[in-house]
């Protein structure tokens, strides 16, 4: 079904394997088809996007040619998309995560990776800037951090990640760790989740008034489901 992916679902996971290590046109493509998969089709509750990435492929631009920035613009259309994906997002790397592939670690909910791994943003050291990273990245790290790792395209390893907070877990075994990161998760309310995602993605721009609208109309929305409804009977059956 694609060249430059894998695609599986086991129950109520969906997986997509990276496996083009440098993004070209058609890997944001497949990607995109596979968003409107997991938006239109998909059950699955939990995605899980799995390998590593060296960054963007130069190939797929012509220097003879005049620069566009409509390829950026899907780009980040695209790391957009699996931000918002309306299930948990787990990002597991067994490698390097450079560029775009740091994007998309910054973008899912948690990220797991072996003690090999590494990270690095590049693109100021190559004449350009690493996208929306500059937007994400000081939420996890601080702008101290940020400065460094995008200004100086310094590479940052395993443990550095763990204690800057780009990584959740480190450990030779991903799948392991794939399967206890869920089981924290517990009962999929995938509403709830969702929305709580997204006013802590808000959170550092929204003020406060704006940001009590937010999630009020939020908490209005998720108390009306049948998650919630369903705490209250389990709690009342208990007196």
């Amino acid at each position: 079904m694609y060249e430059t992916l894998g695609y599986e679902e086991r129950g109520d996971i969906a997986f997509v394997t990276i496996k083009r290590t440098r993004i070209n046109v058609r890997q944001i493509r497949e990607l995109e088809r596979v968003c409107d998969h997991l938006d239109d089709v998909s059950q699955a509750k939990v995605v899980v996007f799995r390998g590593h990435s060296e960054g963007i492929d130069f190939l797929d631009f012509d220097p003879k040619e005049a620069m566009d920035i409509h390829g950026f613009n899907k780009w980040e259309k695209l790391v957009n998309r699996i931000e918002t994906l309306e299930k948990v997002t787990v990002a597991l790397v067994d490698g390097p995560s450079v560029g775009g592939g740091f994007q998309i670690l910054l973008a899912c909910d948690q990220r797991i990776c072996v003690p090999g791994a590494t990270f690095q943003l590049p693109e100021v050291r190559q004449g350009f800037l690493p996208g929306m990273a500059c937007y994400r990245l000081a939420k996890y790290v601080g702008l101290g951090h940020a400065k460094r790792i995008v200004m100086t395209g310094a590479t940052i390893g395993a443990d550095e990640a763990l204690r800057l907070g780009l990584v959740d877990a480190v450990t030779p075994d991903l799948d392991a760790a794939l399967k206890k990161t869920i089981d924290c998760f517990g009962p999929m309310h995938t509403v709830a989740f969702t929305l709580a995602r997204r006013l802590l993605n808000e959170s550092f721009s929204t003020g406060f008034e704006d940001g009590i609208g937010n999630f009020l109309a939020a908490q209005h929305r998720a108390i009306s489901q049948t998650a919630f409804l369903d705490t209250l009977r389990a709690e009342h059956k208990k007196k």
